[in-house]
């Protein structure tokens, strides 16, 4: 058993505070398209309840995150409307050793958001 995870969180910089309640997607990329692998939602500490991937469940290749920031924004009161400037967020990504841990959170605001490698 490889010893990988993959985790998340969500942070909201407009109000700088977590992101409670993002639905996240998460998808491996292959040549024959999207494989949907997790759905989970974030808790009161913006984060996940559980790793998305843990284990031999995680192996190297493509992925990606989607998160359901409009629907977020909305309920926080930050975003109004039917079309908004962020809806919902892709974060594709590699990850070339299946025994690693990657940590990808999102910070966002109803006009920007940013990702990076935590730890």
């Amino acid at each position: 058993m490889s010893g990988g995870k993959l985790t998340t969180h969500v942070l909201d910089t407009a109000l700088g505070k977590p992101a409670a309640g993002v639905k996240i997607a998460l998808f491996r990329l292959t040549d024959a398209g999207h494989e949907k692998l997790a759905e989970t939602v974030t808790n009161a500490d913006g984060r996940t309840d559980a790793p998305m991937l843990v284990g031999d469940a995680l192996s190297v290749g493509n992925y990606e995150l989607v998160f359901s920031a409009g629907a977020y924004l909305r309920a926080s009161g930050q975003a109004k409307g039917d079309t908004l400037f962020l809806d919902d967020i892709p974060i594709r990504f590699g990850v070339p050793d299946a025994g690693a841990h990657y940590h990808v959170p999102l910070l966002i605001s109803p006009f920007a958001y940013s990702t990076y490698r935590g730890s």
